[in-house]
C-alpha cells in the first residue's frame, strides 16, 4: 500500500517507529509481566538463535526496476490479507491489555490481517466470536481427553472460525527462568493443568480430528523436515514452523535456519506459516524470500497491545507494512511471489543478537 495511505505519518503522531511500542510497553507493564513477554527458556539460547538467524541474512538488492506499484497482499484460506501477517496466538494476552483476545481480533479486522486466538486467552473463543464478526483462527493447547478436544474444536466450528491450529511443542512447559526466579505465574498458568494429555497427543489424534473436522488444520510447532513430511502425510493443510519463540526447548536451531529444509520438504502440498523472532518488516521479507507464505507476529504484537491496545496494534501493523513496502522497493521487487533466495546472502559482520537488538535506538535514549 502506498505511503500516503498509511495513516498520519506526521509530526505529533504518537508512534512513528516500532521501537516506540517497546518503550511504552516496558513503561506500562509490571516488571514480572515484562520479563514474561521478552523471556525465553533456561539460557534463552533458542531465542537468541532465532534473532541471529534473521540478522545474519543480508539482502542482495536489484536496481532500475519499476517498483511504483508494489503488491503486499496475500490470500489466507480464502481471506484476502493486506500484508502476509498472522497475529500469532498469545495465551496470556489478558495480562497485557484490557479486552485480551478481543483487542487483536479487532485490530486484525480493522487493518486486514488474521488473528489466531489462543485457547488460554480470555474471554474465550465464544465471546471473541460474538465481539468481532471477522474471520479468525482458533489455536488449541491439548489440556483434556479426546472428548474435551472434540468439544473445543466443534465449538470453534460452530462459532465460525476459519481454521483450527493445534500447538504440538508443549509436551512439557519450558523452564522460563525469568519467571521462575521471580516466582511469577501468568494468569493462564495459574489455572493450567492437564499437560499429561498433551504428552499423549499423537499423529493418531490428528487423523481422528481430520475425520470429523471440516475446517483446515494447522500444526504449530514443526521444527524439522521429518515432522513437516508427517504433517503432509496426515492431511494437514498448513505447517506452522515455530519453536515457540524460544520459550520451550532450549538450544534449538534458529527458526529461520530450519525454514528452507521444511519448504523443500513440503513443496506445494501445504501452506507454510513461520514465526521466530520477527520484529521488523525486513524480517517478514526474509521469511517470505525463504519460502514462507505467511509470518506470525508474537512478541511485537504483545508490545503493541501493552502499549495501547487495539489501536496500537493497528498502528504497529501500519508501520510494519511501511517497512515491508520500503524493503520491497529497495530490493526491486513488486510482488511477494517474486521474492526468493537470490535476494539473500549470508553476512555475519554485525553486533550481538539479544532480546531487543532489533531496536538499537532504545539503548541510545530515543
Amino acid at each position: 500500500m502506498e505511503q500516503n495511505k498509511l495513516g498520519s505519518l506526521i509530526e505529533g503522531e504518537e508512534y512513528l517507529v516500532l521501537h516506540e511500542f517497546v518503550k511504552k510497553a516496558k513503561e506500562k507493564l509490571p516488571i514480572e509481566t515484562w520479563d514474561y513477554l521478552i523471556g525465553g527458556s533456561e539460557t534463552e539460547t533458542t531465542f537468541k538463535r532465532n534473532r541471529f538467524a534473521l540478522d545474519s541474512l543480508a539482502f542482495r538488492p536489484r536496481v532500475l526496476r519499476n517498483v511504483e506499484n508494489v503488491d503486499l497482499s496475500s490470500n489466507f484460506l480464502g481471506q484476502e490479507l493486506r500484508i502476509p501477517v498472522i497475529l500469532a496466538p498469545i495465551g496470556s494476552m489478558q495480562d497485557f491489555v484490557e479486552g485480551a483476545g478481543v483487542a487483536p481480533t479487532l485490530a486484525a479486522s480493522e487493518f486486514g490481517v488474521m488473528h489466531m486466538i489462543s485457547s488460554t486467552c480470555m474471554p474465550g473463543l465464544e465471546e471473541v466470536a460474538k465481539s468481532v464478526n471477522y474471520p479468525k483462527c482458533f489455536q488449541l493447547y491439548i489440556r483434556g481427553n479426546h472428548h474435551w478436544v472434540d468439544e473445543n474444536i466443534k465449538l470453534a466450528m460452530e462459532h465460525g472460525y476459519t481454521a483450527i491450529c493445534l500447538t504440538v511443542d508443549l509436551d512439557a512447559y519450558g523452564r522460563r527462568e525469568r519467571d521462575l526466579a521471580k516466582r511469577y505465574r501468568t494468569t493462564s498458568r495459574q489455572s493450567a493443568s492437564g499437560f499429561e494429555y498433551q504428552m499423549r497427543f499423537s499423529w493418531d489424534d490428528i487423523d481422528r480430528i481430520k475425520s470429523y473436522c471440516d475446517l483446515p488444520i494447522i500444526i504449530k510447532g514443526i521444527a524439522t523436515k521429518e515432522d513437516a513430511l508427517l504433517a503432509i502425510d496426515h492431511g494437514v493443510e498448513m505447517v506452522y514452523v515455530s519453536n515457540h519463540g524460544g520459550r520451550q526447548l532450549d538450544y534449538g536451531i534458529g527458526g529461520l535456519n530450519v525454514l528452507p529444509e521444511i519448504v523443500d520438504a513440503v513443496g506445494n502440498k501445504a501452506k507454510i506459516i513461520f514465526d521466530g523472532g520477527i520484529m521488523r518488516g525486513t524480517d517478514v521479507v526474509k521469511a517470505i524470500a525463504l519460502g514462507a507464505d505467511f509470518v506470525g507476529i508474537g512478541r511485537l504484537q504483545g508490545f503493541a497491545a501493552a502499549a495501547g491496545g487495539s489501536k496500537a496494534i493497528v498502528r504497529m501493523l501500519e508501520l510494519l507494512e511501511l517497512e515491508i513496502l520500503t524493503t520491497m522497493r529497495l530490493l526491486g521487487v513488486n510482488r511477494l511471489s517474486d521474492l526468493d533466495e537470490t535476494y539473500l546472502g549470508k553476512d555475519y559482520s554485525f553486533g550481538s543478537s539479544d532480546v531487543l537488538s532489533s531496536f538499537p535506538l532504545i539503548g541510545e535514549g530515543y
